[in-house]
């Protein structure tokens, strides 16, 4: 049966797997002449080798270098960006570039690497860390307005969760990251331009444009890629009516399902206010009712008289 995990398949052409190298440094993204809905980045970042304790195999990028970065050139009206930022100092210099890039934070996944497999690997201690790091995040930035309720057609919200758990690579110095983050992306967002920067060999996906400095081969070309796109709704991967009936959708309005809004209304109850709700809720209950006592300077209860 169709659900929101299975509908990528239907989209793809197999001639829709595009990389291409270059180096990021130098490289215009302007030349990929095209928009794209979702933008990955994952950076060689320093925190990574420093961890690890080996020598880079790769150049490694400052945060200065990623803001750099034209992403907000190359992305559409309405698009995400993903960019894998570490687990130290790079959460707060991520959330610097998806602001200098025109887009506002909405997610955080988060990344536990478990050592089940090899209990007995150890890892250099980062200098810079108070405990021992076991996790990455990855940043989700939004551009344009998304809604769950009216943008169907371009996202399928709530089908994930935040959370990868796997197992970290055995490798040491491997800065891999695991491939439930494309499980991710592809089930939320239904736009068919995507766009992998820092990609490698290993990561080359149909169904996106990957693109960075330590790829061997290329076989992009911008004209073909654009043609992919040319006729009406062909950046979108479409849906059917089964997983759209099935795709979560935005719960009602709070007012819509009977809770009432203002304080002390109670469930689709008139908004009164603290002394009025208490009077409502002990008026006829009150075992005084029953012999008329009405509070104090009232008749006592049971209608015996003062003392």
């Amino acid at each position: 049966m169709p659900d929101g995990r299975n509908f990528t398949v239907l989209c793809f052409p197999s001639c829709c797997c595009r990389y291409l190298q270059a180096d990021l440094e130098t490289f215009d993204l302007r030349e990929l002449k095209s928009e794209f809905d979702v933008i990955l980045l994952e950076p060689p970042l320093e925190e990574y080798f420093r961890e690890t304790g080996i020598a880079a195999h790769e150049k490694w990028w400052t945060w200065e270098d990623i803001m750099k970065l034209d992403i907000g050139g190359i992305a559409g009206l309405r698009a995400f960006v993903f960019l894998w930022c570490g687990s130290g100092e790079g959460l707060d210099y991520g959330r610097m570039c998806l602001r200098d890039w025109g887009f506002r934070r909405s997610e955080d996944i988060c990344w536990i690497k478990t050592n089940k497999d090899n209990p007995g690997k150890t890892k250099t201690l980062d200098p810079k860390a108070i405990f021992q790091r076991t996790k990455e995040h990855c940043l989700m930035g939004i551009r344009g307005t998304v809604h769950r309720s009216t943008d169907g057609d371009f996202i399928h919200a709530n089908v994930d969760i935040d959370l990868i758990i796997t197992e970290e690579p055995e490798e040491i110095g491997n800065i891999e990251k695991p491939v439930e983050i494309f499980h991710i992306i592809e089930h939320f967002c239904l736009g068919r331009r995507r766009l992998h920067l820092f990609g490698r060999d290993s990561t080359i996906r149909p169904g996106w444009l990957t693109v960075g400095p330590t790829l061997t081969n290329s076989n992009f070309n911008s004209e073909t890629y654009g043609s992919y796109f040319n006729a009406p709704n062909s950046t979108l991967t479409g849906c059917t009516e089964e997983i759209e009936r099935l795709r979560p959708k935005t719960p009602p309005p709070k007012s819509d399902r009977g809770f009432g809004a203002s304080r002390g209304g109670g469930r689709g109850g008139p908004p009164v206010g603290r002394g009025e709700r208490g009077r409502e809720r002990n008026r006829g209950s009150f075992r005084g009712d029953r012999g008329n006592f009405r509070g104090r300077g009232g008749p006592h209860r049971g209608g015996f008289a003062p003392r």
